[in-house]
């Protein structure tokens, strides 16, 4: 997908060489346990909110209809590289541990959290808020920016990637 100023990359397509982008990191649905993802709603605030002078690109580790990897090292692998390569990593967690524990994304955001580059989203009305608990703290030791809504988590996710191309 592509609009005039946003462009969407899924689970295992090819990373753009260069620009900004955002990595949405954060629980993803399963088909087991089925609930709305979040991402689509976080790439529209992101769109409505870009106002750099390039493309912002939008990574997402979830899959063209839902088409899993053949095999699992290569949805690691792309989800590592992406998160490597994007200018801001959006963590957005409504914790659910019945549908969508963020197991992962705690690991992942342990690998993130010292980059300069990651913001943490936790709803407080999510289901399970009190998982959330150590993430916060954490990131409040490292000086990541932490939201509790997700219109302010893209927009901290900007901020950062503003900063970054203002540096470059």
């Amino acid at each position: 997908m592509t609009t005039s100023a946003v462009r969407f990359v899924m689970a295992r397509e090819p990373l753009p060489a260069a620009g900004p982008s955002v990595f949405l990191a954060g629980p993803t649905p399963d088909k087991r346990t089925p609930v709305p993802s979040w991402r689509p709603e976080a790439a529209r605030l992101l769109a409505g909110q870009w106002t750099g002078p390039e493309p912002l690109t939008v990574l997402s580790p979830e899959s063209h209809n839902g088409q899993r990897a053949d095999r699992y090292e290569q949805q690691v692998d792309w989800e590592t590289h992406a998160r490597a390569a994007a200018s801001a990593i959006l963590f957005w967690i409504p914790r659910d541990v019945a549908t969508m524990p963020g197991f992962t994304t705690n690991v992942e955001f342990g690998l993130d959290v010292g980059t300069g580059r990651a913001v943490l989203g936790c709803p407080p009305d999510c289901p399970n808020p009190e998982r959330n608990r150590y993430l916060i703290y954490v990131a409040h030791r490292h000086g990541v920016p932490v939201c509790t809504t997700l219109a302010d988590t893209t927009a901290a996710a900007l901020a950062v990637v503003t900063a970054g191309m203002r540096r470059a």
